[in-house]
């Protein structure tokens, strides 16, 4: 009997532990699509990424005093999960950098 419940939890541990795996598969490859999407940002100008984008929720500088950039930020809510894109602008006003937090 002893065995039967061992093999029994056995089975029901690797079930649990393929499905953990699969779900980071899963938010690898959303992780993925995101950054191929933005990617495609970098290097336009921020006139473009305002037609492309729309109008940004915020607009500040950059915390670090080298630096000049500015951080151009859109905020938008999917099933009540917040996604915030961020986007990092040199002093042209060209794109350099992004970073995406929660975006699905």
């Amino acid at each position: 009997m002893k065995k039967l419940k061992f093999i029994f939890f056995g089975i029901i541990f690797l079930f649990l532990l393929s499905a953990c795996q699969t779900i980071q598969d899963k938010s690898d490859e959303i992780a993925q699509k995101e950054n191929k999407k933005l990617s495609k940002y970098i290097g336009i100008s921020y006139e473009d990424l305002k037609i492309a984008m729309g109008i940004p929720d915020t607009e500040t500088y950059s915390d670090d005093p080298d630096s000049t950039s500015r951080l151009v930020f859109y905020k938008t809510k999917k099933y009540g999960i917040l996604c915030e894109r961020r986007f990092e602008l040199d002093e042209n006003d060209k794109v350099i950098g992004f970073v995406s937090k929660g975006c699905f």
